[in-house]
C-alpha cells in the first residue's frame, strides 16, 4: 500500500523492483477518497465516467468541460496517489495545439499529474509528443480503445489474429517512442502482451490483458455498483450496488411504515418551547 506522494520516478521505481501497481478510476470526491484510502498507487478519471456516473451510451459523449468537473472532484479527494486523466474525445482532434491547450486546462484546472490518450494513428502519436514536449506526461492507450471501437468492430478484444497481435504491438512500441510513460493495453491476449512487453520499456497497465506491470479497473465494476453484465476481465469484488438498492428499499419500508424517523433521530426540545409554539400557532 502506498504511503507517500506518488511521482513518476516512484512509479519507476516500483515497476523495476517487480511491485505491481494498483490503478483504479474514481469520477467524483467520494470514489477518489476510497481510492485514497485503499491505498491505489495511480487514480484514473476516465471518460469511462460518460457511462457509469453520467448515464451516457458511450464514452465519446462526455464533453471537456464536463471531464473537468469531475477530474476537480476527484482531485479534492486524491493525495497520495498519481493522478492521470482521460483526454475525452474531441478534445485533441483538431490540432498538436489543441491537444496541448487540452491538456494544459486538466493541469491548471483540475491539478492532475498527467493526462491518458487513445490510439497511436499518425495524429494521436502526433499529439503525445506534443503533449510530452509541453512538459506534461502522458499514458498511452493501445489494443481496444473505446473512444474509437467503432472502427475496430465495437467493445471487443483485440490482437487475436496474427496481424492483429502484430498491429497491437507496434501500436505500442510506437506509442512508448513518441514519449508515453506508461501503456494501458486493453482487451488483448495475455500471450500476445506478454511478448510485447518483451520489448517495452516502460510499465504496462493491464485491463483484460493478463499479467503486467500494473492492472486497472472501473472502480464501479470492481465494487458491483454497476447494473448488467460484466465485461469478462471484471472481477468483482463486492456488491455495493445491491446493497445500496437493499439499503434504500429498507429507508422506504420503515417511511411508509412511520417507523422513521424514531425518538433516537430527532431533536428534542423542553416543554416550554413547544408550548410557545403552540400558543402562538393557536393564536392564529
Amino acid at each position: 500500500m502506498t504511503t507517500s506522494k506518488v511521482t513518476l520516478r516512484r512509479l519507476r521505481e516500483l515497476a523495476d523492483a517487480g511491485t505491481p501497481l494498483v490503478m483504479v478510476t474514481a469520477y467524483d470526491f467520494v470514489s477518489g477518497r476510497v481510492a485514497e484510502r485503499a491505498g491505489a498507487d495511480l487514480v484514473l478519471v476516465g471518460d469511462s465516467g460518460a457511462q457509469v456516473v453520467l448515464g451516457y451510451p458511450d464514452t465519446t459523449s462526455i464533453t471537456l468541460d464536463e471531464m473537468l468537473t469531475l477530474a476537480k472532484a476527484v482531485r479534492r479527494a486524491v493525495r497520495t496517489p498519481f493522478l492521470v486523466c482521460d483526454l475525452p474525445f474531441g478534445s485533441t482532434e483538431l490540432s498538436d495545439e489543441q491537444a496541448i491547450a487540452t491538456s494544459v486546462r486538466f493541469v491548471h484546472e483540475a491539478g492532475t499529474d498527467a493526462v491518458k490518450i487513445e490510439g497511436a494513428t499518425p495524429a494521436r502519436l502526433s499529439r503525445l509528443r506534443a503533449i510530452v514536449e509541453a512538459g506534461i506526461p502522458v499514458m498511452g492507450h493501445v489494443g481496444l480503445t473505446p473512444q474509437t471501437a467503432t472502427a475496430l468492430g465495437g467493445l471487443r478484444a483485440q490482437g487475436r489474429t496474427a496481424d492483429d497481435a502484430v498491429r497491437v504491438a507496434r501500436h505500442a512500441l510506437a506509442v512508448q517512442d513518441a514519449g508515453a510513460f506508461a501503456i494501458v493495453i486493453e482487451a488483448v491476449p495475455a500471450a500476445v502482451v506478454a511478448e510485447i512487453r518483451r520489448a517495452l520499456r516502460v510499465p504496462v497497465i493491464g485491463i483484460g490483458a493478463g499479467d503486467a506491470e500494473g492492472q486497472v479497473l472501473v472502480q464501479h465494476d470492481l465494487l458491483g455498483i454497476t447494473e448488467g453484465r460484466s465485461p469478462v476481465f471484471v472481477k468483482r469484488y463486492a456488491a455495493v450496488g445491491e446493497a445500496m438498492v437493499a439499503g434504500v428499499e429498507a429507508f422506504a419500508s420503515d417511511v411508509r411504515a412511520r417507523t422513521f424517523p424514531g425518538r433516537e433521530h430527532v431533536y428534542p426540545a423542553a416543554d416550554e418551547v413547544a408550548a410557545a409554539v403552540r400558543s402562538f400557532i393557536d393564536a392564529r
